[in-house]
Parts: C-alpha cells; sequence; structure tokens
C-alpha cells in the first residue's frame, strides 16, 4: 500500500512579478535590471517537535535571468537557523536573508535554485508568508499538486471480528494544497463505503468469515489519492480459542507446552477444555487440561503442558483439540522426538517451528509461496532500510533451514517450496528482463567512473574507455537455451512499502524489485535513495531516477538488477550439503532437480570473477591505458562484490549491458561452493569451462585468504582490480595479490566494509565445513591461526550465570600484507585489533558453527568447548519467537541533510518525488524521504531521542532477523549433525 505522508508536512509556494522600475530601485544604484518574477519553495515538512530541516527553491517565472539573487522572508515564530547550505545566510531577529553563493549567482529564465538550512524553535513552527527575491515579493502563483494525507485510526491492527458484529472503521484526512473530496474504506480490493466529512467513519456490518487488509483511501479536490497504511482484520463465525504454536514436538518421555487464548473477548467467564482429539495415547495433557478465562484476562496466554509416555517404542503423534463453548476449537499436533536426539537437535526444531510459524511475522504468504522478511521488525536500518524487505541473503537462508529440516525429518518438500519461492520472487524472470537478446558480449557495457562520495554524482558515461569482452554470454545461452540471466537480484521491497509496484508502475503489487545503494563507496544507507529496478519514469525526476547515478545526453525506460554473489553461493553451499544429506539417507532423487537449477545458478555467478568492464587483471592504471581484456584474462576468479545486468524497456529498440566487478571481499568467499561447483558431479555446471573456471577459483580463493590472514588471525579486507573505482594510480607501495591492490575496506567505506566480525565468522564457517569435509590442508592451516585468536576475545559466560556471552563486533586493522607470491608469509606487518564486543546472536550462531566443524575433524577441546557454550547461551535468550538479546541501535543520521561530507545528498537544481509524494530535493534526509516511518510503532520512543538526545536515550529493542533466526536453528543441528547426542 502506499505510504503515509507526515501529518507535519506543509509547503507554501509564492510566487508574484513587479516592474523593473521598482526592481532597480530597490536593487544597487546606476546598475539596469530586468524586471523579477518569482515564485518560492518552502518545505519544512521535515521537524520533529524542537527542531526542523527546511528546503528552499525558488524559480524564475520571467524572461529574464535574475541576477546576483537574495532572497528574504520574516519568521512567524521565533524559528533559529542554526546552519544552512548553497548559501550565504544572515538572521537579524525574525529577519532572513540568503545571498547566493559564489559559483551560483544567476537564475536563468524558467530555472530554479534551491538552498537549505537547519533551524530550532519553540512553540510553533509555522511557515513564512511572504518571500522577496532581490526586493520584489514572490505571491499568488499556483501550488504544485501534492497528494493528500491519510491515516486508518481504526480498527487496531490484527483485530479480531465476528460475523454480523459491527467494525467501525475511522480515519483522519487532510490535503496539504486544497481539501479532502472523500474517503473511502477497503477491504483488500472492496470498496466497503465512504465519508465526504470529518471525522471520516464507516460502520462495516455484513462482513463474512475471512482475513482481510483493510484500508483507508483519501481522495483530494484535485483527483489525487493516497492510501494509509493497512490493518490486519478477521472476521470470525464464531469466537474461537487460540493456540500457539500450532506444531510442538516432545522428546520421548518428556514434556512440552504450548499456550492458549481467545479470539475476543466474552462477556462472563469461559472454559477451555485440552483433550486428545487423535494419534497416540502416549501423549497425554499433564497440566492446563482446563483454563478459565474471563473478560479480563481473556487475551492472557495459559499454559498448557503434554506429557510424552516413557515406553520406548515407535515415535508417536497426536492432535490436542482446545474448545471452549460458544467458541471454534483449536488443534496441536504434538510429535515425539527420539529420546536421544541432542538438546540441540531438539532446540533446532523448536526454534523451526517458531521461524515457520505464521504468527511469529517472519514470511509473508504470496499464493502459497513464502517470502521471508529482513527482520520482523519494521524500523530497521542496516543493509536494508526497512525490516519488510528482503534481500537475496535471506532467500539462501531460507534454503538453509529447509536443507536441515529435510536433514532433521527426511521431508525434503519444503526445500522445494523455498527454492520456488526464491525462483517466483527474486530471480528475475523473462517480463522482468526483456532485452536480453540484444546484449552483446564484445561490448558488455560504457563506462562510467566511480567516485568517493555521493556528490560525485551524477556520473558521466564515457564511450571512449576500452572495455573488453565477454567472454561467457555466448557459452551460457548456448547451454541453457535463453539469453536471460538466472541469478537473485539483492533486494526486494516485500510490501510495496514504497509503492513502486511492478517496473516502477506505482500498483500494489508485491513483492516489488528496488535497489539502493549506487554512488560510491561512502554511500552509506543512511544516504541512499530508493529506486525501483525498472525505471519506467513514473516516479522520481523527469528521468525517473536515472540522473541521479548517471550523467548522459539522454534516458531511456530501462530495467536493471544487482547480483549479491555471497548470497548466490551460499544457495550452492547449502545445495551441496542437501545433496550429502539426502544421499545419506537414499532419498538423493527427491532433490536430483534442484541440484541442476544449483549448478545453472553457479554457472551465471561467474560473472562475479571478472573486472566490472573486463578488462585486463592485474597493474591497471589508467581508465583508456589499462587494456580491454580478451578471453579469460580479464578473470581475477574470486567473488566480487557484486555482478549487474540491464537493458531497456522499449523491446522496438532495445539493447542491453552486463558489468563483473573489480572489487573482492574476503567475506564474500565461498571456498565450499567453489568446491562443490568443480569437483562434485551433481553441482558441476553444464557450460564448456565452467568446471574448469569453478577449480581455478577454488585454489584462488585459499590462496586469497592466506594473502589476507594478519598476523594476529583475522581475515583483512580484500583487494581491487581498479582503484577508487577509475583505475587510478594506487598509493606507492601497496602490496598485490595477482596484480590486484590490496584495499582494506573494499567498496564500502560507511562503515569500513572489513570492520564487522560478522564477514570473519560467515567465510571462516564456510572454510571450516570445507576442512571438516575435504581435511584441506590449507584450510586447516587458516584455521589453525584464526580460531585461537576468535576464541580469545570471545567470552562464553561472562557473568556466570550462563547468558552474559560477548563474541568480536568491530575490528580495526593496520599495516599491510606482503605481496602475494605463492607462499604465506604470516604477514607480520598485517594487524587486527578486536575494539568492540556484542551479543549479536546471528553472529555467536555462525562463530559456534565454525569452531564445531573446526573441532569435529581437528578434536580441539577448545574450540569444541567454546562452541558449545555459545549455543548454550543463545538458548538462555529464547522467546515466544525466536531468540534474541537487548539491543541499542542508533538514530542520529537519520535527519541529516547533505552537509558536504556526509549525508543525504541530491544534486543542485535536482528535484522529484517518491510514489508516496515525498520530495526529493538538495535538503532532504533518510526520514523526509522516508515519512512512512513517522507511523512505525517504534517511531515516537525515537523522535523522543531525536527531541532531546542529550536526556533521552534511544529504545533498547530486540530484533529477529530473519538471516540470525536461521543461523541459530542450524547451528544446532549442525551440532548433532557433527556430534550426534552427545
Amino acid at each position: 500500500m502506499r505510504p503515509l505522508l507526515s501529518p507535519r508536512r506543509r509547503r507554501t509556494l509564492v510566487s508574484g512579478a513587479l516592474a523593473a522600475a521598482m526592481a532597480a530601485a530597490l536593487l544597487s544604484p546606476g546598475v539596469a535590471h530586468a524586471a523579477v518574477a518569482c515564485s518560492v519553495n518552502y518545505d519544512d515538512s521535515n521537524d520533529w517537535g524542537s527542531g526542523f530541516v527546511a528546503n528552499v527553491t525558488v524559480t524564475n517565472e520571467g524572461s529574464d535571468p535574475i541576477e546576483n539573487w537574495t532572497v528574504g522572508w520574516t519568521f512567524p515564530g521565533n524559528q533559529q537557523i542554526t546552519n544552512g547550505w548553497n548559501g550565504v545566510f544572515n538572521q537579524s531577529g525574525a529577519n532572513v536573508t540568503v545571498q547566493h553563493p559564489a559559483w551560483n549567482s544567476t537564475i536563468a529564465p524558467g530555472g530554479t535554485t534551491s538552498f537549505g538550512f537547519q533551524g530550532t524553535y519553540s512553540g510553533s513552527n509555522e511557515a513564512p508568508q511572504s518571500f522577496t527575491v532581490n526586493g520584489v515579493t514572490c505571491n499568488g502563483a499556483e501550488p504544485e499538486n501534492l497528494p493528500p494525507e491519510v491515516t486508518l485510526t481504526a480498527p487496531a491492527d490484527n483485530s479480531t471480528f465476528l460475523v454480523n458484529e459491527p467494525i467501525e472503521l475511522t480515519a483522519t484526512a487532510s490535503d496539504p494544497d486544497g481539501s479532502i473530496d472523500r474517503v473511502e474504506f477497503a477491504a483488500d480490493d472492496t470498496v466497503l463505503g465512504s465519508d465526504t466529512t470529518s471525522p471520516y467513519s464507516f460502520t462495516w456490518d455484513d462482513a463474512e468469515a475471512g482475513a482481510y487488509s483493510v484500508t483507508a483511501v483519501a481522495y483530494d479536490d484535485d483527483g489525487d489519492s493516497t492510501v494509509s497504511t493497512p490493518a490486519a482484520v478477521r472476521v470470525l463465525d464464531a469466537a474461537a480459542v487460540l493456540a500457539s504454536p500450532s506444531t510442538v514436538r516432545v522428546r520421548q518421555g518428556e514434556t512440552a507446552e504450548f499456550e492458549v487464548s481467545l479470539s475476543n473477548q466474552p462477556s462472563g467467564s469461559v472454559t477451555a477444555t485440552v483433550a486428545r482429539s487423535s494419534g497416540s495415547s502416549d501423549l497425554t495433557v499433564s497440566g492446563g487440561a482446563q483454563l478459565q478465562f474471563t473478560s479480563s484476562n481473556w487475551d492472557d496466554p495459559q499454559t498448557v503442558t503434554v506429557a510424552s509416555a516413557d515406553n520406548g517404542g515407535d515415535l508417536a503423534e497426536a492432535v490436542f483439540t482446545v474448545s471452549a463453548p460458544g467458541h471454534d476449537p483449536a488443534e496441536v499436533t504434538v510429535r515425539e522426538i527420539d529420546p536421544n536426539t541432542s538438546s540441540y537437535d531438539e532446540a533446532f526444531l523448536e526454534q523451526y517451528e517458531k521461524i515457520k510459524d505464521p504468527a511469529s511475522g517472519y514470511f509473508r504468504e504470496f499464493d502459497g509461496l513464502l517470502v521471508p522478511y529482513h527482520s520482523v521488525e519494521t524500523m530497521i536500518v542496516e543493509a536494508p532500510d526497512h525490516g519488510h524487505q528482503t534481500t537475496s541473503e535471506a532467500f539462501s537462508y531460507y534454503l538453509w533451514l529447509e536443507a536441515y529440516y529435510g536433514r532433521v525429518t527426511g521431508d525434503w518438500d519444503p526445500l522445494h517450496d523455498a527454492w520456488e519461492s526464491m525462483e517466483t520472487f527474486i530471480i528475475p524472470g523473462t517480463a522482468d528482463q526483456p532485452t536480453n537478446a540484444a546484449y552483446d558480449p564484445s561490448s558488455p557495457a560504457t563506462y562510467i567512473p566511480e567516485h568517493p562520495n555521493s556528490d560525485g554524482y551524477p556520473s558521466q558515461l564515457d564511450s571512449g574507455v576500452p572495455v573488453g569482452e565477454d567472454p561467457i554470454a555466448n557459452e551460457l545461452s548456448s547451454t541453457y537455451g535463453t539469453d536471460e540471466v538466472y541469478g537473485m537480484h539483492w533486494l526486494l521491497d516485500v510490501d510495496n512499502v514504497y509503492g513502486f509496484g511492478f517496473c516502477g508502475d506505482g500498483t500494489d503489487d508485491a513483492p516489488a524489485y528496488i535497489n539502493t545503494y549506487q554512488r560510491g563507496s561512502r554511500e552509506s544507507v543512511w544516504e541512499t535513495i530508493p529506486h525501483p529496478s525498472c525505471d519506467d519514469f513514473t516516479h522520481g525526476g523527469p528521468n525517473g531516477y536515472l540522473d541521479l547515478f548517471t550523467d548522459d545526453q539522454g534516458y531511456a525506460e530501462q530495467w536493471r538488477y544487482t547480483n549479491a554473489p555471497d548470497a548466490d553461493a551460499r544457495a550452492v553451499q547449502v545445495m551441496f550439503w542437501a545433496h550429502e544429506w539426502a544421499e545419506e539417507q537414499g532419498n538423493e532423487a527427491e532433490i536430483a532437480g534442484l541440484l541442476d537449477k544449483a549448478s545453472m545458478m553457479g554457472d551465471y555467478l561467474r560473472y562475479a570473477m571478472f573486472d566490472k568492464y573486463f578488462k585486463e587483471i592485474g597493474d591497471c592504471v589508467g581508465a583508456s591505458s589499462c587494456p580491454a581484456g580478451t578471453g579469460k584474462n580479464s578473470a581475477h576468479y574470486l567473488m566480487s562484490w557484486y555482478y549487474a545486468w540491464g537493458g531497456s524497456l522499449d523491446e522496438s529498440s532495445p539493447w542491453a549491458w552486463r558489468i563483473g566487478s573489480s572489487s573482492s571481499h574476503q567475506g564474500y568467499q565461498n571456498v565450499l561452493a567453489a568446491y562443490a561447483l568443480s569437483q562434485v558431479p551433481e553441482l558441476q555446471p553444464d557450460s564448456p569451462t565452467g568446471v574448469d573456471d569453478w577449480e581455478t577459483s577454488f585454489d584462488r580463493q585459499l590462496e586469497f585468504l592466506q594473502w589476507l590472514q594478519s598476523a594476529e588471525g583475522g581475515i583483512a579486507g580484500g583487494a581491487t582490480n581498479s582503484w577508487k573505482g577509475d583505475y587510478s594510480s594506487p598509493p606507492s607501495g601497496l602490496p598485490q595479490f595477482y596484480g590486484m591492490y590490496y584495499d582494506w575496506q573494499p567498496v564500502w567505506n560507511d562503515p569500513p566494509s572489513n570492520n564487522w566480525f560478522g564477514f570473519q565468522v560467515w567465510n571462516m564457517e564456510r572454510v571450516a565445513q570445507l576442512y571438516q569435509v575435504t581435511g584441506d590442508s590449507r584450510a586447516e592451516a587458516i584455521l589453525d591461526k584464526w580460531v585461537p585468536w576468535a576464541i580469545e576475545h570471545t567470552d562464553v559466560d561472562a557473568d556466570g550465570g550462563g547468558q552474559d556471552f560477548r563474541v568480536p563486533s568491530d575490528l580495526q586493522w593496520s599495516g599491510q600484507p606482503d605481496t602475494w607470491t605463492g607462499t604465506s608469509t604470516g604477514n607480520p606487518n598485517l594487524h587486527v585489533e578486536v575494539v568492540s564486543q556484542s551479543q549479536d546472536v546471528g553472529v555467536a550462531a555462525a562463530l559456534a558453527k565454525t569452531l564445531l566443524y573446526y573441532a569435529e575433524r581437528s578434536g580441539d577441546a577448545d574450540a569444541l568447548a567454546t562452541g558449545e557454550g555459545l549455543l548454550d547461551a543463545l538458548l538462555a535468550h529464547r522467546d515466544g519467537i525466536g531468540i534474541a538479546t537487548p539491543e541499542q541501535p542508533g538514530w542520529d543520521r537519520l535527519d541529516d541533510p547533505w552537509d558536504g561530507e556526509e549525508g543525504l545528498y541530491v544534486p543542485d537544481g535536482w528535484s522529484g518525488t517518491m510514489p508516496n509524494g515525498d520530495v526529493i530535493e538538495p535538503g532532504a534526509t533518510f526520514l523526509s524521504i522516508r515519512s512512512f516511518y513517522l507511523d512505525d510503532p517504534l517511531w515516537p520512543e525515537v523522535e523522543a531521542h531525536l527531541n532531546d538526545p542529550e536526556n533521552v536515550e534511544p529504545p533498547i529493542v530486540e530484533r529477529h532477523r530473519f538471516w540470525s533466526q536461521v543461523e541459530i536453528a542450524t547451528a544446532f543441528a549442525a551440532h548433532d549433525e557433527l556430534f550426534g547426542s552427545s
């Protein structure tokens, strides 16, 4: 649904024209000045109660240039400007003047100039009512059309009602540039009714049983409309008993629990009875057989205990029905597990059931297929900028969860479902990449230099720079009979929160392909401008979002996708293990088709092995002088940061492009995937050179990790074939790896890409798995040094109570490795320091798995004890939907406009809108173009902190990231896999 605008949003737009004589009199004497005709757009919608950011756009409405412009106004309140940009500010009392900067003194006819500022106030923050430009008052211009604002105030999200029970729907709505014509109320796609007067309301009194998404749609006097954030509503034929989870596993001879509550408030006391309704008598209710609910405690969960008979024999299963007079019953399936099952395998099943329980909120269902969210919680800013986006990383973890479920239970159908979901939703299909047939492998893409900061963009295309040939396109097309690319795009807006819809069309289609990072190594998530992967110019500016990134003579509607190679490699890694486990069970035929698809994905993943523009690898300096590659001499054979592909939306004038990436990060390497694709027959690619490439990559990745290993043991950042992203000359004396230059923070510098310990464990887990499977001596040597370093900085039981575990968090790097000559030198001049620790549950689980795989092969007692200690510590932090620990995220960059170094950068003179009407222009912030966050449940606490950061701490939250929860589940299962019930 379309996100909401801030209720504080307001804009003032004034214009006017006066005679030349008056203008000349008001300006400096002795100089002839043309008449000034102007309009001023003042936007102070970014307001947090005691401070605000305003953006001012001046338009020359006349036919002559406005020279040496100065804008003036009077604040109606006590507003005080604290800092400004793109102008010279002066304030005396309530009077403000802003003079042109030296580099921007003229506003051309029909042109605009923009500046912005940050201010403070107390009381009210009313906008100025009048503006002058060079002394001429601007007034009376027609404001631009802005969409209305609407909030559904009732019913509450996740409400439950009965058939024939009236459901009161209410909403608030306003229009920043006019009036509200009407508010319609809808359930799913059906309009229920409307209201033309405030307060807007409608009574829905004929709702049939079912689940609904209820919204309010506001229409203004210009015909524009806005859809509110939806509320989930369930309508029941009768009041119901609720039981959670719906599936419970109990160790034979022991007990397990589930919780019961009522769906609706009863008028009096209600007794719920729990009894076995089918299945084995070995399973019985041992506690909570009768539960008493009243009008005050009806929604407080009460516990039922189920016992398993200690009589051996086959594992039993039973269904327990919870019934209550006047209520629909609930059913809970209870399954025994082997009494010899390790506590960790039991913990896996418990964690699995929590993740898959619809009530937990980890997935959204589309036509029977599940799409994982990045996190259950929505207000979370990391790599994705909203919790209900998802990543290719999450899909790869979804595969991992279901592969382990197949190992534990022998049921491989859920793994098939996960792959189908991935193939349906995050691997672009034919309609998503329609013009690949026009791709020319001899000319893959036009060169565009990268820049360190966002203000280096848009970046100029340069067709004069030679690019190499794509050596694998033709063999892929021939092998698989298609010109399409079989790889995951990295980012989806699962709920279509931004509103781009399919191909940017603004419909409610979800999930929607989107993208963010596009502007240099210093562009953090706080500085990104989200945009559709398929840009048809419906949103953004006149050229959609394209001219924020590339500077061209003309722009064409186009599609483009970016692959995160670590996710596709993890999918292959997962299928390696699925093959191992299914073969052990004699079920290998059940997943043979998935192995073929994983092999094909690995074949296309080779695009991550090539320089961005297929230039030669090694001493590649100077965009024009670095030679274009031929054959495979543009391959570095590492897992780089991305590969990407795109093309025209106009099938009558088709074109397409593809690029690799010149920079490789240690955390993206996957030696187990390279081993599988080169050594395991069922996963070897079908293309003529695929297996050979992965054989080379297998050795090259292991060498890469040896080259980057510090004296202490931690793995340093990586290497690039294109220094600064434009093939600049690197610093003198920089070490090299096969001619590529050492980079301690490849690709991503804010924060430095290799400062997070999580990248260490993601990589080392793969190395440890390779070592456990093959005993590879290079993997062993890397781990023999890395494992003691990691253990040294890990506290399994810091408080003596089994809960206060600590794992490394932030790292600091110094020195550099020796140039690689084929043998590790130990890098005595490369050092790492652990500067902080955390209770990151996902990192802790990945570290535990790494230690367990290493311990199983090496027999290292410390690694085993530390790994098990981390698993036990994680179990101490279980909650109703998973395992989480408190964290206190920072929000101080939420409202940062561009200050010349950091903040959200929008090029001067650029203006556009997000689908919900949020304005993108100089002075905009992360929050101002994501006003839907103002309706997030966490926003009031964040806002309180931003209003008074010295006295109000940021909120402490517990977050349930999908990848972390799966990492935990699979860590438990890995212990059973490696050590059985011991």
